[in-house]
């Protein structure tokens, strides 16, 4: 009994004392890269006006990134087992940090664009990494309660960061919502320094070379492809090279994949049709919702003339709602599983839909923060169960390569949904003038525009309560010894 007393009171000592400090140093740097995802959303309308850009040309400062994201996050493995985790943490920070510098001295959109890249390839990999470091330190009795403290900057970052954006435009400039990571990053290194412990390092495995060069060019390709036939259609010289370029460079990388013995992404794991319909779903929520919450700030600020900081506090309904579901959704699906949650929660993300697909020059304020808390609310009841069912879906002994496979495919998706839904707005205003004739306004075929795509979205989100329905239970697995529990909010990307 005294030696169960001995081992309770180090374990207790070890995960109060000294994970504190590591702890730190990996939430320092999680947040950073939180933030920079969500505060761009509040900034493209600032760099339309800015650089003289169109929302298409804007929107590849977010499309890059997040292109930029999912080619690194499958080499975190790899490389921590290459290099060490210590190490490649803090090169992936400093990476990062220097992409933010760059990003707040660009002085064209094409140069803010290529630094975005720069900054999506240092913090691709500081989730992953700094996931796995805190995941080894923990006890294993301890593990629960410490990634939920590793959860807090998740939860926090997307609420404070488009308020934080705002501020700081309206306050300071644009270039202060990278610049400010200088001292962050700065605090991270140190911290990371001083406080992250040296892990032995594994063996790393072949490296996929041949898959590491494709699945960029596949990703970059078909991405510009959907945004071009969105924005001048599908016809298009430009829209057919991209789409046919990327096209073939995507069945040459599944070939590799299902090929190579230690593939970059483990595609094997489709052929569970379990994991094949969560994922699927997913994916069209993904685009369903993200396309429109880029395309929103934008609205308040050029359509409804509100300021950049006005434009955050408006948004922060969405954040508060999915701060209170996730975790509701969390508890709810080891009661009654994915496929209610999944029902329950795109229902009320497709109500919100409809709702703004009504939005007008005269919309009440009340009638846009309803809709936002609603998506909120959806997203946190889905998002987590359907990334928990995916997970429990996979084959046992491939579970640990799922992550790395689904945050790089959510990334790819969000990239995707982006580009398309920015080029279908673009080309809705342009349809809308044309009937509205010379002598009509552009701010009318601009609010039509923003209404048909919610509308689209409105659809996709149909779609995807109808595919929930063939959403199962599913099948028992068999336990394989030694392989780690993944926790599914590793799976929900920036």
């Amino acid at each position: 009994m005294s030696k169960q007393t001995a081992a309770a009171s180090l374990s207790s000592e070890f995960s109060i004392k000294s994970i504190i400090a590591p702890l730190m140093a990996v939430i320092v740097g999680m947040i950073m890269v939180i933030l920079d995802s969500t505060v761009v959303n509040v900034a493209l309308a600032k760099f339309q006006t800015e650089f003289d850009a169109t929302i298409n040309t804007v929107q590849w400062t977010f499309t890059g990134y997040t292109l930029a994201l999912s080619a690194v996050i499958p080499l975190a493995g790899w490389m921590t087992d290459k290099f060490g985790s210590k190490r490649i943490f803090l090169i992936t920070i400093a990476l990062f940090t220097l992409g933010s510098v760059l990003c707040g001295a660009a002085q064209t959109v094409e140069q803010l664009i290529i630094f975005r890249v720069i900054q999506g390839l240092g913090g691709g990999m500081v989730m992953p990494i700094g996931m796995a470091i805190i995941f080894r330190l923990a006890p294993q009795e301890k593990r629960g309660s410490v990634m939920g403290m590793l959860g807090i900057p998740m939860l926090l970052a997307p609420a404070m960061g488009p308020i934080l954006s705002g501020w700081l435009i309206d306050a300071v400039s644009w270039h202060w919502i990278f610049l400010i990571n200088l001292p962050i990053g700065i605090v991270a290194l140190f911290v990371g320094m001083k406080y992250l412990p040296n892990f032995e390092q594994g063996k790393a495995p072949a490296l996929d070379i041949i898959g590491m060069i494709l699945a960029p060019i596949a990703f970059a390709t078909l991405a510009y492809g959907v945004s071009e036939g969105g924005r001048v259609g599908w016809s298009a010289e430009n829209t057919l090279w991209g789409l046919i370029v990327g096209g073939i460079a995507l069945l040459l990388f599944i070939f590799v994949e299902l090929r190579h013995k230690q593939p970059l992404l483990e595609l094997r794991v489709f052929r569970s049709s379990d994991f094949t319909r969560g994922t699927l779903l997913v994916w069209i929520v993904q685009i369903a919702l993200f396309g429109a919450m880029i395309l929103m700030p934008v609205f308040l600020q050029q359509i409804r003339n509100y300021t950049p900081l006005e434009t955050g506090i408006i948004m922060l309904p969405q954040a508060i709602g999915s701060m209170i579901f996730m975790p509701i959704g969390g508890r709810l699906f080891d009661k009654i599983g994915a496929r209610p949650l999944a029902i329950v929660g795109l229902a009320l993300v497709s109500g919100a839909m409809f709702l703004l697909h009504n939005i007008a020059l005269d919309t009440k304020l009340i009638m846009v923060l309803i809709p936002l808390f609603m998506i909120g609310c959806g997203m946190g009841l889905s998002m987590m169960s359907l990334n928990t069912h995916v997970l429990n879906s996979a084959p046992r002994h491939l579970v640990t390569r799922v992550t790395p496979l689904t945050t790089a495919a959510q990334q790819v998706v969000t990239s995707f949904a982006v580009a398309g839904l920015t080029g279908y707005m673009t080309t809705r205003a342009a349809d809308h003038m044309k009937t509205l004739g010379a002598s009509g306004n552009p701010v009318d075929a601009a609010v039509s525009a923003y209404s048909d795509t919610f509308l689209l979205s409105f659809c996709l989100v149909l779609f995807g309560i109808l595919f929930s329905l063939f959403l199962r239970k599913p099948k028992p697995q068999k336990e394989v010894p030694d392989v780690e529990q993944v926790d599914p909010a590793m799976m929900m990307g920036h």
